[in-house]
Parts: structure tokens; C-alpha cells; sequence
């Protein structure tokens, strides 16, 4: 893996492709546009302030139909694949990690993504997928029973709420560490934040070996 020519003292570790980076803020305009125009179908007052409600139904639908786009496209990309391999991936740092009330030490060996971003990960990916499933179901309403309707209209509001919750728990830690956001922007990041906060991802991209507890005999522990 490449590093970044800066001296020591600065140097920048490379830590998202322009093809990830992309794919993030891909996945968030159309999360984004998907939560605005819900939540004006269905509070009353939000639809008030449109006017007209029945144009703001298109527009939600059609940022429904582009949501499996991005993900698709990313299927191809071996930056995105071995990113994903790792946030499938909990082994006994991570445990730890939950555990730890010194978690920005630099004392764990943490990846690429330290535990709660590979449960924000596949949450956000298994709600995706249901929200996009339940949504055509509801598209196509006439093809299915009342029952299947209903309870397809029910998943999908609620489960809708939940991502809110955490999209907006994303938004506030993103906004509390600017070298994170950072690393989405630009794609590298500073050493020293690196060793602090995923140490066994900085020391193999920096070709040094995980000194951590769990080495790689370690088999993981769970694989959702």
C-alpha cells in the first residue's frame, strides 16, 4: 500500500480511495433527500409548508429507486471489498475496545473501523436493504395482499426512524473529530491520529507488525 511522501513528523497515511469517498457522499445525498422528503409525507405541517404534497412523492420515490446504484457500482472496486471484509469482521479487540474506558489511547490494536462503525455499517446496510424491499412492495401496492401491505408500510416507517437515529449519531461523532472527516474529504490522514485511534490499521499500512493481543492466529470471534 502506498504512503505519502511527508517527512516523518507529518506524514499522511492513505486511508479512502476517491472511489469510496464518492460512494459516501453518493449514499448520503440520497439518504439525505429520502429522509427530508419522508418526513414532509408524513407530518402534515411539514407538508404544509411545501404546498403541494404530491410532488414530494415522486422525488422520494425516485431517490428510492437510485438507492442500490452506489452500492452496486461498488461491488467492482477491491478498495471497497476489502473495506467491507474488515467492517464483517469483529474479533477480540474489538470486544475489548467496548470495554476499554481508554479507547483513544492507542493502547488497542483497533482496524480500519473501530467497532461501533462496523455496527453503524451493517446496520445501516441490512435497514437499507429491508427499507428498499418494504418500499417497493409498497410501490406496487396492488400486487400484494392488505396484510403484506400493512405490515410492509409498518416496517418501513419504523425502521425509517431508527436509520434517522442513527444517521444523526453519525452526523454528531463526525462532527466531533475533524480528522475524521478529514480522511472522508481527502482520503489520507495524519499518522499520530492514526496510531491513536485505529493502531492496527496504521501499523499495516505502515508495514509494521500488529504488537496487539490479538494476533493473526487469532481466530475472530463472531462474523455477523
Amino acid at each position: 500500500m502506498r504512503q505519502s511522501s511527508e517527512s516523518p513528523a507529518g506524514r499522511r497515511l492513505p486511508r479512502f480511495t476517491r472511489g469510496e469517498r464518492w460512494l459516501h457522499r453518493a449514499i448520503a445525498i440520497d439518504v439525505g433527500v429520502l429522509m427530508i422528503t419522508a418526513a414532509i409525507l408524513f407530518f402534515p405541517d411539514l407538508a404544509g409548508l411545501v404546498g403541494n404534497r404530491q410532488i414530494v412523492r415522486p422525488i422520494h420515490e425516485i431517490a428510492g429507486w437510485l438507492l442500490p446504484i452506489p452500492l452496486l457500482l461498488a461491488i467492482g472496486s477491491r478498495a471497497f471489498r476489502s473495506d467491507a471484509g474488515v467492517m464483517n469482521r469483529f474479533r477480540q479487540t474489538d470486544w475489548e475496545w467496548f470495554r476499554s474506558r481508554d479507547r483513544r489511547s492507542g493502547r488497542l490494536p483497533v482496524d480500519k473501523f473501530n467497532p461501533g462503525q462496523k455496527l453503524n455499517g451493517a446496520f445501516m446496510l441490512g435497514a437499507l436493504i429491508v427499507l428498499f424491499v418494504t418500499g417497493v412492495m409498497m410501490f406496487f401496492s396492488t400486487q400484494f395482499p392488505d396484510a403484506i401491505r400493512t405490515g410492509a408500510t409498518f416496517v418501513h416507517d419504523w425502521l425509517a426512524l431508527a436509520v434517522v437515529v442513527v444517521v444523526l449519531g453519525h452526523i454528531y461523532m463526525a462532527f466531533k473529530d475533524a480528522t475524521a472527516r478529514l480522511g472522508m474529504r481527502t482520503g489520507e490522514v495524519p499518522e499520530e491520529w492514526a496510531m491513536r485511534e485505529h493502531r492496527g490499521w496504521a501499523e499495516e499500512v505502515l508495514g509494521k507488525p500488529d504488537s496487539g493481543a490479538d494476533s493473526e492466529t487469532s481466530p475472530p470471534v463472531w462474523h455477523p
